[in-house]
């Protein structure tokens, strides 16, 4: 959490091992996260379950305290992920800033430099390859084909697995996430609210990923 702080005060150069570092950690959060979300699932509770019965005492067909300490710990390690994400993001943001600096002698390849990151920043790092009928991707518009750009607050820059994707819809049951994709060769955007169905998950739909 301080690696932007210290770099900031010592006027440090964020490297690619600094965002290698970042990223591990990024990723270990997110093994965290899913392991408590095994426990709220083994529990059949999740997120919001009432932990009391009808007449106001504690349930006795869960482990109450282990409910809690899952729910603490996922609220604890999202604010640790969101804070993780955004340095990833300033870290990425300085290499690019750096690189094209570089390009700054060079008044041709200063140009192209901005449009060789756009295109690397918005190619497509998953496809969708299955969609039920009735579900909630169904429902929000996706469609077989679609190519993912932007899943939520996964991009083609943090993408490294499909664990990726699966953690940001865990904690993200209800509310509303923005997915981009590019469908016939023209940019779409949709919202996608990861959401209990008839079927099985929250989306209702298979995503895989596209190996660059």
């Amino acid at each position: 959490m301080k690696m932007t702080g210290e770099n900031s005060a010592g006027n440090l150069e964020i490297t690619m091992d600094d965002v290698k570092n970042l990223m591990k950690k990024k990723d270990e959060i997110e093994e965290q996260i899913k392991a408590y979300y095994d426990v709220l699932e083994d529990q059949g509770v999740g997120v919001e379950g009432s932990l009391v019965d009808p007449e106001g005492f504690p349930r006795g067909d869960v482990n109450v305290y282990q409910i809690r300490t899952a729910r603490h710990s996922i609220s604890c390690l999202q604010n640790d992920h969101k804070d993780v994400m955004k340095e990833i993001e300033e870290a990425l943001h300085q290499l690019h800033a750096r690189e094209k600096a570089k390009q700054g002698g060079d008044a041709a390849g200063g140009q192209e430099e901005p449009m060789e990151q756009q295109v690397t920043l918005h190619a497509p790092f998953a496809r969708v390859d299955a969609v039920t009928q009735g579900s909630p991707a169904c429902k929000a518009g996706l469609r077989v084909g679609d190519e993912v750009t932007e899943f939520g607050s996964v991009n083609t820059g943090n993408f490294q697995n499909l664990q990726n994707i699966a953690s940001v819809v865990q904690h993200s049951e209800g509310k509303p996430l923005r997915v981009a994709v590019i469908r016939d060769g023209q940019r779409a955007q949709v919202s996608l609210t990861p959401q209990r169905w008839t079927g099985r998950g929250l989306l209702g739909c298979n995503i895989i990923p596209i190996h660059q």
